[in-house]
């Protein structure tokens, strides 16, 4: 398991799953499962399956998505802001919270 894969996989960069802590945490784990000795191999149930990360990485993204939106519904807000200060207009507060 790499990092190179898993960005491969779930369509995204390699810096990004770098900066997300707990998909971090599961690559390294899993990758440090390929060097362990038979004998000393985690137990089935303790284990992730490629079907449950995959979800798990579909979903951040999909959040980062959602957030990125956000952010640029913001920065139209923030930018049409002056504009309204000087004509009169009280701004527009934006989107609330979620």
């Amino acid at each position: 398991m790499t990092f190179e894969s898993v960005a491969r996989a779930a369509g995204v960069s390699r810096s990004w799953l770098y900066t997300q802590p707990d998909i971090r945490a599961e690559v390294l784990r899993l990758r440090g499962l390929g060097r362990r000795a038979h004998g000393t191999s985690v137990p089935a149930r303790h284990r992730s399956s490629d079907a449950s990360l995959l979800r798990r990485l579909e979903a951040t993204t999909a959040r980062n998505r959602e957030l990125a939106q956000a952010n640029q519904r913001l920065r139209h807000h923030l930018a049409q802001a002056p504009g309204q200060l000087r004509a009169g207009i009280r701004p527009d507060p934006g989107p609330t919270s979620q």
